[in-house]
């Protein structure tokens, strides 16, 4: 082809005339789709304009996402007005407290239902609607798969409220006054006022929970516009950063920015950092490992513990401090928090906007050193997060340090065992329960490859008696995951998952495990000629056990923490 004829080639098709159906006759595909679409009632200007679809996770099922409606709505007019077509459509929802056995066995899935969708129908762009803990990382997943242009809104976090002049928040204070509750130190009837109390707004969890985390992830990944993570889901900020989220997925129709552009091996160093600096959730290990294992980018734990001894804790927010997210958006939001630490970041990776993230620092003009603290007055001098090694995590486990008691660091103790979440359910608090406050609690078989899929269960509740008579932490660990709004010095996503095979399948009632954070290891006191004995003797377990459906790929196909707990094949 003469560059005269390539320089007279159409422009390639935008809006409702790309990625036709297939009829075997182009112009008629685009007819039909524009009937089809008349019938909806856009005119004939609507019809030829790019389209910016908004993938968006709203269900009744979900009450993080109750105020969807109203920033779609925003979203939209963000969109008009910068002369493009919105389209919205749902994907599935993952409500947390809503799903069996957990929400986690479901994230892969609506990955899939995002890249597919955003791929499948006729858009230049998309919005990516989300907020509660799996949302935001299964969009991101399959944002990164598909790789057309997105930008991600979050839902916000809910705002506080009161309960006899305290001010509580989903959902660390849940935990607070449940351990209460069972410690017998409040009643029944206050337990009840108190339910009514901690969750009163749209919006996700009020503290640095798994939503907050991952929202602030987004932020410094680059996928969203700058100080949007911690805007609170009522406040009328949230409904203009979505019309502003409307207007920048139009601009990048134009000057398009790939997924794979912004979530870089740099990037998602950067966002390691922040997670440390603002002690954040566990869980956002898996999802940032699974997101960026979408493009090839490994996520290493003994990289974690190298940039964990480089970056103090920031942020003092519950789990870890006192306040909650709508006080890190008044004191200046995630672009505060990474003008603190901004030697330890690569200030030059591209965000969403074209803007570099370096050039977002430049607006931050007040920040409240209450809640952000100075680099030279930490609320940790070192990172929240750390990954244990040993004979019983041979790939890796993580403690959240930040939220934990350091008295527990170093230690020896006796194992008590419980071998399913069933056991624990019906033993934790027997009085007849061997177990004393030195001794370490191990969960088996609540990992990927259980049946239980890895649920927030690695939070293993005080025994009982123990609670009664004044204990307040103790070492627990297991294969499970724990949610962000938890705390206590708990051992979680040791690798591989005992239902696997892996050592922590191994561990028998009176065992002895040495944790040592300061060496980062996690070490099972048994010869290693009997654990050979015990490893022969562990039942075979058979590969697929589900008979059909989304639970047999599930089985068939899930891999372990250190990879995400993404599926194989979706993996590059």
């Amino acid at each position: 082809m003469s560059k005269q004829d390539s320089s007279m080639q159409a422009p390639a098709p935008v809006g409702f005339a790309k990625g036709l159906t297939n009829y075997g006759d182009r112009e008629f595909s685009v007819y039909l789709r524009r009937t089809f679409a008349s019938s909806m009632g856009y005119s004939r200007e609507m019809l030829d304009r790019p389209i910016v679809g908004i993938a968006h996770s709203a269900s009744g099922f979900n009450n993080c996402h109750r105020h969807f409606p109203e920033m779609i709505e925003a979203v939209k007019r963000g969109v008009l007005a910068a002369g493009g077509l919105p389209i919205e459509f749902p994907t599935i929802s993952l409500g947390e407290t809503f799903l069996t056995p957990t929400s986690l066995k479901f994230r892969n899935l609506m990955s899939m239902d995002v890249e597919e969708m955003t791929r499948a129908q006729p858009m230049d762009s998309v919005v990516l609607l989300g907020g509660c803990d799996k949302t935001v990382p299964a969009q991101l997943m399959g944002a990164a798969s598909a790789d057309i242009p997105a930008i991600q809104l979050v839902a916000g976090p809910m705002s506080t409220s009161r309960h006899r002049g305290e001010r509580l928040g989903a959902c660390t204070d849940c935990r607070r006054f449940w351990a209460k509750f069972r410690a017998q130190e409040i009643d029944a009837n206050e337990i009840d006022k108190v339910e009514r109390r901690l969750a009163s707004t749209a919006g996700t969890c009020a503290v640095m929970g798994t939503a907050s985390t991952m929202a602030i992830i987004a932020e410094t990944l680059g996928m969203m516009p700058a100080n949007s993570a911690a805007c609170p889901a009522v406040d009328a900020d949230r409904l203009r950063i979505a019309e502003e989220t409307g207007r920048i997925a139009f601009d990048l129709i134009g000057k398009p920015i790939r997924p794979s552009e912004i979530i870089t091996a740099q990037s998602v160093e950067n966002a390691l950092r922040v997670l440390l600096a603002i002690g954040g959730s566990t869980n956002a290990v898996i999802h940032l490992t699974a997101i960026a294992g979408r493009l090839g980018i490994q996520v290493d734990l003994n990289r974690l513990n190298a940039l964990s001894e480089s970056t103090p804790v920031l942020v003092n927010l519950k789990p870890t401090g006192e306040h909650y997210m709508e006080d890190l958006y008044a004191a200046g939001g995630v672009p505060a928090i990474l003008r603190e630490i901004k030697d330890l970041l690569h200030l030059d990776c591209r965000t969403v906007t074209g803007e570099t993230l370096g050039d977002r620092l430049h607006d931050v003009s007040w920040v409240d050193h209450a809640v952000v603290k100075p680099r030279a007055e930490p609320v940790r001098e070192t990172g929240g997060l750390v990954a244990l090694f040993g004979n019983l995590a041979p790939r890796g486990a993580i403690l959240k340090r930040s939220a934990a008691n350091p008295d527990l660091f170093e230690k020896e103790g006796r194992a008590v065992v419980f071998a399913s979440l069933e056991d624990l359910a019906h033993r934790i608090d027997s009085d007849d329960l061997d177990v004393t406050a030195d001794d370490f609690l191990v969960l088996q078989n609540a990992g990927p490859t259980s049946d239980a899929a890895m649920p927030e269960a690695g939070y293993l509740p005080i025994p009982a008696k123990l609670a009664r008579a004044g204990v307040k932490d103790m070492v627990r660990m297991s294969d499970a995951r724990m949610s962000g709004t938890a705390y206590g010095t708990i051992v979680l996503h040791i690798t591989p998952d005992a239902a696997s095979g892996g050592p922590l399948a191994l561990v028998r009632n009176g065992d002895r495990i040495r944790l040592s954070v300061a060496h980062r290891t996690l070490e099972l006191l048994v010869p290693e000629a009997e654990l050979e004995r015990r490893r022969a003797a562990l039942p075979v377990r058979a590969e697929v056990t589900a008979k059909r459906g989304y639970a047999q790929l599930y089985e068939r196909e899930i891999l372990q923490a250190d990879e995400g707990c993404d599926f194989r094949f979706l993996k590059p």
